[in-house]
């Protein structure tokens, strides 16, 4: 045996180079497989949250993509492998059925991408389709594929024509998000924020997220690119490269009408795993760009026979804005001789309109599919229409368009899609109702039934720190809502040895009660109480999950302990230890906010225990009273919500607009049961609603002792 692959009397010995390639065809079916399930992925979350444009999340135009097809489509590049059998034939076409299928998936990823990014996927695609269809051509010609050579030749044209579309849609990218901006930005003015004082009305704070839900809706880059007529025509384009391939193989297995011949490829039982990877894939991955497609003709309302009108055709003038601004721009770089930069100008002139009258063919001929696609389905389109609006509920529908007669104005469209608004505006509303409905299905029963407990003008409010105990460091830091609750909490589970079914309870309610608080201060905070968030943060992930307060164990402690006092006692000390601690150190001067979440943590332990040593005396309830004061505080932090939902409906990056309003809507539907009970509830000024410490001073006058057993009949209603 001869060495670095030569046989004994020198020659090349190739007899080993084609033993890989059965698992080099089972890496192409599992980069295909992966391909399908990312296409899958986004399909299912596009008709599970009703977004029946399909956004791309999972597969969209990237590098990680663009590499997964590269592998999964590596035979139409393979020039010199025989293909004999019927699955090897087969799996050339389905290969590039496939990209034709992934093209039409990607197309509303453009949206989300900045002009550089859009640039290099947009040439790196286009490099990749023109080497598939240049070595395609080549195997046609030498005779490697020797079958299905119409439908190669179609399936070469669909992705010729689908990188063109895709090119197209790329230049209209920019401006559509600057024409949607500034609408959005005009309706917003016209509608400002409601009053503080309507803002507590659970019925206009519906009206405000379903109008913040429509202008978010309707501006979102992937929406408006899926319901144009270049992503139109691309899942038209999808659908047929699918028929295609189904007609080929129908032919080759049932009709019998093609011959094949009886070699072995050298890639043997993986070309089968391949064909059937590839077909499961283009048939998961045709469903969301013919979806659209259907979905873009049944905006069209079959019974205003709007493609009648020339307007039907006419190509906007964002269309081929950017290339009219490219063409009246001087030239980008200097040249010193003038000749030469008139030759320049009047070549880059040439050269644009050129490109501005290929993209209005392309418009126009999108819109020339629109509207064949329009007239067969028309029919189909009344009986889907007609079972739909037999499914919706009248009450939802009519009440919709009783409470909100003027949402049609807040439908962000472009020009062309004037008969879109009232569909679009109806579908906004039905989809903000479900979101609400969606929230009302986990309800925080626990924060509920805390709630229920809460006074009628929350005394507690004023009774968890009083103004009496001695401090110990020069000024003493703000209190902050959730430090308060969760360390009020700690106090309860430390005195709860015998109550074990309520402190659950009360834990459980209040882990559900944090997560609005959270929300509240960091869009209410003004005086930068960060360090006393993230105190409040370590304190409670240490209480929920190990019954313990700045590693201390409240269990042992309350075991170690005579009585409930003394464990109050306990914990007062090692707070003003960890204080004084720190007061040693000669850091006491510094700003309250910037100290360490452990001595902010510690300062409010002792501040709040004394606060309750004060006045207490020994007798049962304690545990109960405490557990009444935390709901008071919830139930007056909870009041700011109606000022903060409308708050996460703010955003100003367009392409994440959409997903915070969807929260917010959500957020609303999980709150309006308790929402609505507080509304009932005495509140202090609008302006100290979100300073737990002025509602503290407001409420001091009719303070009550925290512990003090024969107060509870007193404070609550």
């Amino acid at each position: 045996m001869g060495l670095h692959g030569c046989n004994i009397n020198g020659s090349l010995d190739d007899s080993k180079y084609s033993k890989p390639l059965p698992w080099i065809g089972l890496y192409i079916a599992g980069a295909s497989l992966v391909c399908s399930f990312a296409m899958a992925m986004d399909t299912y979350f596009g008709f599970h949250r009703r977004k029946l444009w399909f956004p791309c999340k999972f597969f969209s135009l990237n590098a990680t993509s663009l590499t997964f097809l590269s592998i999964a489509t590596k035979l139409p590049v393979d020039l010199n492998t025989s293909m004999p059998r019927r699955e090897d034939q087969l799996t050339k076409l389905s290969s590039t059925v496939l990209i034709c299928t992934v093209m039409g998936n990607f197309m509303p990823s453009l949206g989300t991408m900045e002009d550089s990014e859009m640039l290099s996927n947009v040439v790196a695609m286009g490099i990749f389709v023109i080497t598939v269809i240049v070595n395609v051509g080549i195997q046609m010609g030498t005779g490697v594929i020797y079958v299905f050579l119409p439908e190669h030749a179609a399936i070469m044209f669909f992705m010729l024509v689908l990188l063109v579309i895709l090119t197209s849609s790329a230049l209209t990218v920019s401006t559509t998000k600057d024409l949607l901006e500034k609408k959005y930005d005009q309706i917003h003015i016209e509608h400002q924020a409601p009053a503080i004082e309507e803002a507590n009305k659970i019925k206009k704070l519906k009206e405000d997220v379903k109008r913040f839900w429509i202008m978010a809706h309707t501006c979102t880059p992937q929406f408006v690119l899926g319901r144009s007529a270049t992503c139109t025509a691309s899942g038209a384009f999808c659908l047929l490269s699918a028929l295609i391939l189904i007609e080929a193989v129908l032919r080759s297995y049932i009709t019998g009408s093609l011959r094949f011949c009886s070699d072995e490829s050298d890639y043997k039982w993986s070309t089968t795993l391949v064909l059937i990877a590839q077909g499961f894939a283009v048939v998961v991955g045709t469903i969301a760009p013919a979806y659209r497609w259907f979905n873009a003709i049944s905006f069209r309302d079959p019974e205003k026979r709007t493609w009648c009108n020339r307007d039907e055709f006419r190509v906007e003038s964002y269309w081929v804005q950017r290339l009219v601004e490219r063409k009246e721009n001087p030239l980008p770089y200097r040249i010193s001789s003038r000749r030469c930069r008139k030759i320049a100008y009047v070549s880059k002139t040439l050269i644009l309109d050129v490109c501005i009258g290929m993209q209005k063919v392309v418009v126009s001929t999108s819109k020339f599919i629109r509207l064949v696609s329009v007239l067969p389905v028309s029919c189909l389109i009344k009986l889907l229409s007609s079972f739909r609006c037999n499914r919706k509920s009248t009450e939802s529908t009519f009440s919709e368009n009783e409470s909100n007669p003027d949402l049609t104005k807040c439908v962000l469209h472009l020009e062309g899609e004037e008969d879109l608004v009232h569909l679009i505006m109806r579908k906004g509303s039905e989809t903000t109702n479900q979101w609400i409905h969606m929230g009302k299905k986990n309800q925080p029963t626990y924060l509920i039934k805390l709630l229920k407990k809460s006074s009628q003008d929350f005394k507690g409010v004023g009774q968890f720190d009083s103004n009496c105990i001695k401090s110990m460091v020069f000024e003493e830091p703000p209190n902050c809502w959730s430090l308060t609750v969760v360390t009020l909490t700690s106090i309860a589970v430390a005195l709860s040895s015998n109550n074990q079914v309520m402190i659950k309870s009360l834990l459980r309610g209040v882990n559900e009660g944090l997560r609005y608080v959270k929300l509240i201060e960091k869009n209410l905070d003004a005086k930068g109480l960060v360090n006393m968030r993230n105190a409040a943060d370590i304190v409670w992930l240490q209480l929920d999950l190990h019954d313990c307060w700045l590693n201390e164990d409240l269990r042992k402690l309350a075991h170690e302990c005579e009585s409930a006092k003394n464990v109050i006692e306990k914990l007062a000390n090692i707070g003003m230890k960890h204080v004084e601690k720190f007061m040693r150190s000669g850091r006491q001067k510094e700003n309250t906010l910037e100290w360490p979440v452990e001595v902010l943590a510690a300062n409010s332990m002792y501040r709040l225990a004394q606060t309750i040593l004060k006045d207490y005396n020994d007798e049962p309830g304690a545990v109960e009273l405490l557990e009444l004061t935390i709901s008071d505080i919830l139930g007056a932090c909870l009041t700011n919500l109606p000022l903060v939902i409308p708050m996460e409906c703010f955003c100003t990056a367009i392409e994440i607009r959409e997903a915070s309003v969807r929260k917010a809507t959500y957020l609303l539907g999980e709150c309006e049961t308790f929402l609505s009970d507080l509304e009932g509830k005495t509140l202090v000024h609008p302006d100290c609603m979100a300073d737990i410490d002025k509602w503290r001073w407001i409420k001091q006058n009719n303070n009550v002792p925290l512990c003090s057993p024969s107060a509870s009949t007193n404070r609550h209603v």
